[in-house]
């Protein structure tokens, strides 16, 4: 592949508005780098700084920077910050087309199940819900599903799960149409999660941090866990509890490594984030 990327700033912004009103919105380099990484079809992509954007995916992703550089069209600051609602740090965007929804409740309701699915149950918060897909992208859960009113592919939830709702099935269901498995609630009534086994088929439900689990969604529950909080504590970030509650699955017997369903490895939590990344240089806090 050449770097003389895919169209003129003209073409790239006339097939970006055929594009706009179906596609979902990758919003800066690690949105666009997860994506194509996970196979998804970007017919667009654009950088106010493309020989940047370039470096950072050498340095940072270098199996996608071919992809990325015969994607990637530059255009001016203006024109990058017209397409957005508001500009990331590394100046990079583009469009991709969103999974079949057939293609997606076929992954979910897929028998038998090497993960779990994540249920948020009417969650509030855009941001937490895209830490959700992040986090259960890494950890290689079947996919992440929310009830209500809450558009898990709005582009707030993409941009805080950092593109990676192409690694995951990501879908609106109602509580009737929750995919088969047991359904373990997320409950401060709940008993002690630290001597719960988690299956592998389980649906994983969290209530909102401030309704906690809504009527319907309790009454389907199969088992109410609860975290272990200190007294007086009401409550924990929906995303920590979403992480403690995988990591608990991962580390009592969950899928084992080399595929779907596993997080493959070990992050390196410890170290600094990359530019642009929540809580890197450049980026954003993480979601509360």
């Amino acid at each position: 592949m050449t770097d003389a990327g895919a169209d003129s700033p003209s073409d790239a912004l006339a097939r970006w508005r055929a594009h706009a009103g179906t596609a979902v919105l990758l919003d800066g380099f690690h949105a666009v780098k997860h994506a194509l990484r996970f196979g998804a079809e970007v017919p667009v992509a654009v950088a106010a700084d493309r020989a940047g954007a370039l470096e950072l995916a050498a340095e940072l992703a270098p199996d996608v920077r071919d992809a990325l550089a015969a994607l990637l069209t530059p255009v001016s600051a203006a024109a990058y910050a017209s397409l957005v609602p508001r500009p990331h740090p590394t100046a990079v965007a583009a469009l991709a087309v969103r999974p079949a929804r057939e293609d997606r409740l076929r992954a979910l309701s897929r028998l038998p199940r090497t993960a779990p699915v994540v249920v948020l149950d009417q969650p509030r918060n855009l941001g937490n819900a895209g830490a959700v897909v992040r986090l259960a992208a890494g950890f290689g859960a079947t996919g992440v599903v929310t009830t209500g009113t809450l558009d898990p592919w709005h582009p707030t939830v993409v941009r805080g799960g950092a593109g990676l709702h192409f690694a995951t099935a990501v879908e609106r269901l109602s509580v009737a149409e929750l995919p088969p498995g047991p359904v373990f609630a997320l409950d401060p009534e709940g008993e002690d999660i630290r001597g719960t086994r988690l299956p592998d088929d389980a649906l994983l439900a969290f209530g909102s941090e401030r309704s906690g689990l809504s009527p319907e969604l309790r009454a389907r529950a199969d088992r109410l866990v609860a975290l272990p909080m200190r007294p007086q504590v009401s409550s924990y970030n929906l995303a920590t509890s979403v992480a403690m509650a995988l990591y608990h699955w991962s580390a009592t017997g969950g899928a084992a490594s080399g595929g779907p369903g596993d997080p493959g490895g070990t992050a390196a939590s410890g170290g600094p984030a990359a530019p642009g990344e929540p809580g890197g240089p450049g980026g954003e806090p993480a979601a509360s």
